[in-house]
C-alpha cells in the first residue's frame, strides 16, 4: 500500500492536510539495566551492549499497564496540541500487548479521557503499528470524513518475555507515545508512506496466542514456541531488517518526491543499535540523521518511534519545515516508511482554558463511567427481581384457586 501527498479525492476542491500538532510520551520508572539481567539469564553488559547498543530498558510497575502508559502520553499529546477530548474523531492504539483481547485498548483509553465522539480501534502490525496508524488516521483526515485523531503506540513487552531466552529478553522494554493530528488547508504534515507485509515469514517473530496455529505444537520440539511468549530468529530478523529500511525509505521519499539530501531526520523503530548503523551504511548518509535512544529504552516495539519523537523535539533535533522520516519493521513480517513535513499550523490559542476543561473532562469521564456501571448493575437487578415476582404472582393465584375448590 501507498499513498503519497497528491492522492486527494477528485471531488475534493480543497486540498486538506494531515499535521502532527501534538506529541507525547510516558515510560515507567523502573528501570532493568543489562547488569540486573545478568542475574536473571546468563549474559553480561558487556555482551549486550556489544550487540544492540542497549544499556537499560524500563519495566512496568505492578499498577501500568498498555492502556495506563497510553492515557498518560495521550493526555500530554492532547495538551501540547490544545484539544479537547470531545473534539477528538478517531483514537487508533498501535500495539503488540494489547489489555485485551477485546474491548480494545483504544475504547478504554477513549472512555478515560472522556472522547465520547470518538471511534476508537486497536492496530495490529507489530513494531510497524505505529506507522502503520498513523497512515490510516492521515488518509481519514485527507478524506474529508474526520478533523482530528489520536494515534498511540504503547507496549508492555516485558510480560510476553520469556525470561529464560537471553536473545529475546535482553530487548525489549516498556513505554507509550502518542501523537495528534488535525486537519489543515496549510500544506505539509503527512506527504507519503509505504505499507508492506510478507506473511511468509510469520514465524520468524510472534507471539502465539488464543487461536494460533502453535497450540498443537509440543513445547519440547525444535520448533515449539511458548504461547502466548515472544520467539525471535534474530540472524534472519536482521537481515530482513537492514534490507527493508533501504527499500522503504527510498520508496517514500520517491512518492513524496523528495531526495535522502532533503531529510533532517530519520526516527526508525528502536531495534538494535547495529541495524541502524547497517542502515546508514546502506542509505550512504551519517549515522546520526537517525535519532537512536535504544541505549535508554531498548525495543518498546510500536511505542518505539513516538517515544524516539518526543525526544527528538525535546532534543531541538526538528525543527519548523524539516522533512522528517518515519520507519518501522518488525513480527508479520511488516515495515512501513512514511515522510513527513514537519510544521504546526497556526490555531486559535486556547491554552489556560482548555487545560482547566480538558481536566475537567477526565474528572467528568471518572463519574460517568461510574453512574453507568451502576445504572447496569441496578437494571440487572431489577431485570432478576422482576421475574421472581411474575412467578410469585402465578403462585398465589394457583393457591388462591385450590383453596377456593
Amino acid at each position: 500500500m501507498v499513498t503519497r501527498k497528491n492522492d486527494i479525492p477528485p471531488f475534493q476542491e480543497n486540498a486538506i492536510y494531515a499535521h502532527i500538532v501534538g506529541w507525547g510520551m510516558s515510560v515507567p520508572e523502573q528501570v532493568l539495566t543489562n547488569h540486573d539481567l545478568a542475574a536473571i539469564v546468563e549474559t553480561s553488559d558487556e555482551w549486550i551492549q556489544a550487540r544492540t547498543g542497549i544499556k537499560e530498558r524500563r519495566i512496568a510497575g505492578e499498577n501500568e499497564s498498555t492502556a495506563t502508559l497510553g492515557l498518560k502520553a495521550a493526555q500530554k499529546a492532547l495538551e501540547v496540541a490544545e484539544l479537547l477530548p470531545i473534539e477528538l474523531d478517531l483514537i487508533i492504539v498501535a500495539t503488540s500487548t494489547p489489555e485485551n483481547i477485546f474491548p480494545s485498548t483504544a475504547s478504554l483509553i477513549q472512555d478515560w479521557l472522556g472522547a465520547v465522539r470518538a471511534g476508537a480501534f486497536d492496530l495490529s502490525a507489530a513494531c510497524s503499528g505505529f506507522v502503520y496508524a498513523v497512515n490510516m488516521a492521515a488518509q481519514s483526515i485527507r478524506s474529508g470524513s474526520i478533523q482530528s485523531a489520536l494515534v498511540i503506540g504503547s507496549e508492555t513487552m516485558s510480560r510476553v518475555m520469556d525470561w529464560q531466552d537471553r536473545g529475546t529478553c535482553i530487548l525489549f522494554g516498556d513505554g507509550a507515545g502518542a501523537v495528534v493530528l488535525r486537519a489543515s488547508d496549510v500544506e505539509g504534515g503527512v506527504l507519503s508512506s509505504v505499507l508492506r507485509s510478507d506473511g511468509s515469514g510469520w514465524d520468524l517473530l510472534g507471539i502465539p496466542t488464543v487461536g494460533s496455529m502453535d497450540v498443537h505444537i509440543p513445547e519440547a520440539s525444535p520448533n515449539g514456541h511458548k504461547m502466548h511468549k515472544m520467539h525471535m530468529n534474530g540472524g534472519e530478523v536482521f537481515k530482513f531488517a537492514t534490507r527493508v529500511i533501504t527499500e522503504s525509505v527510498t520508496q517514500a521519499l520517491d512518492l513524496a518526491g523528495l531526495e535522502m539530501s532533503d531529510v533532517a531526520l530519520i526516527v526508525p523503530h528502536q531495534a538494535n543499535a547495529r541495524i541502524l548503523h547497517s542502515a546508514a551504511r546502506s542509505l550512504k548518509v551519517e549515522a546520526d540523521i537517525f535519532m537512536s535512544n535504544v541505549d535508554r529504552y531498548g525495543n518498546t516495539s510500536a511505542a518505539s518511534i513516538p517515544i524516539a519523537l518526543c525526544e527528538a523535539i525535546q532534543q531541538g533535533r526538528i525543527q519548523q519545515d524539516d522533512n522528517i522520516v518515519f520507519v518501522g519493521f518488525g513480527g508479520g513480517l511488516t515495515w512501513a516508511s512514511m515522510v513527513v513535513k514537519w510544521g504546526t499550523p497556526e490555531y486559535a490559542a486556547r491554552r489556560a482554558l482548555y487545560q482547566q476543561r480538558r481536566e475537567f473532562s477526565y474528572f467528568l469521564a471518572r463519574w460517568r463511567r461510574r453512574a453507568l456501571q451502576w445504572s447496569r448493575r441496578i437494571t440487572e437487578t431489577v431485570s432478576r427481581i422482576r421475574p421472581e415476582r411474575g412467578r410469585m404472582r402465578r403462585l398465589r393465584r394457583k393457591i388462591d384457586q385450590s383453596n377456593l375448590r
